[in-house]
């Protein structure tokens, strides 16, 4: 008599499976590419925006892109829904520590609070893992500019360049062959563009189907901000890496 071992996220299979959070990792897979690339000078993230319909109100908010607190901010890749109550916990977790301690929260404690709550979700009845990868980008006066990846399981760890979502090996495998250390922040932006080109379902890249931020510190006033990169910027990032010309020579 055979058991289902994926009916329940407490049981294990025969091989030591947990089947109910490989299928939350593999609802990701079908969600839009994250890439993240560490540079000396910051952090950046860009994600592609899909539009489901023609039809659908584009809306200025982000559903890729949040901002945690002012020096820590994530992309999303997988069900928008489970994102947003995870990324309200960790907001709500952030002002806590700056309220207790005067001081703004570490990028890694405040992610091991994240995965702690999605690991809950693996371990009881009657719960589901959340169906959600995330890229969190920050800075600590412990560390640095870090970046990190966290999936349904809870687990985590620090990348230098990394990806979540569609085609996310075949992003690995690109970055593992360009990124260089001591990137700079142009030549970081351009290894995320050329990753995503490669990777996104769509044949065209342009500039309205693209969201990329940056975490730096300002020059001025040595204080860690999130710029998030507007259409205009994006359309010369393209041009400078050779892709929106190419594209246009080839769609002319």
């Amino acid at each position: 008599m055979s058991r289902r071992y994926d009916s329940r996220t407490t049981i294990f299979s025969p091989e030591g499976r947990l089947y109910q959070v490989e299928y939350a990792m593999e609802a990701i897979g079908h969600a839009g590419s994250c890439v993240g690339v560490f540079s000396n000078e910051g952090v950046v993230l860009a994600v592609e925006k899909k539009v489901t319909s023609k039809l659908l109100e584009v809306s200025d908010q982000s559903e890729k892109m949040y901002v945690i607190d002012k020096h820590i901010s994530c992309a999303v890749a997988g069900i928008t829904a489970d994102a947003n109550i995870l990324i309200n916990q960790a907001r709500l977790a952030a002002q806590r520590y700056r309220y207790q301690y005067q001081e703004p929260i570490p990028v890694e404690y405040l992610l091991q609070q994240v995965c702690d709550t999605k690991q809950g979700y693996t371990q009881f009845g009657g719960l589901r893992p959340f169906g959600v990868s995330f890229l969190f980008a920050g800075w600590d006066r412990h560390y640095g500019f870090q970046l990190y990846q966290s999936d349904p399981s809870g687990n985590y760890g620090g990348w230098k360049a990394t990806a979540i979502g569609s085609n996310s090996n075949a992003a690995q495998s690109i970055m593992k062959s360009d990124y260089k250390e001591g990137l700079s922040l142009k030549e970081a932006h351009e290894l995320a563009i050329k990753v995503l080109s490669k990777t996104m379902d769509s044949t065209t890249l342009a500039a309205d189907k693209l969201e990329v931020t940056t975490m730096l510190k300002n020059k001025e006033t040595n204080e860690v901000q999130v710029h998030r990169l507007r259409e205009k910027e994006l359309e010369s990032l393209l041009t400078t890496s050779g892709l929106l010309s190419a594209q246009t020579e080839t769609s002319g």
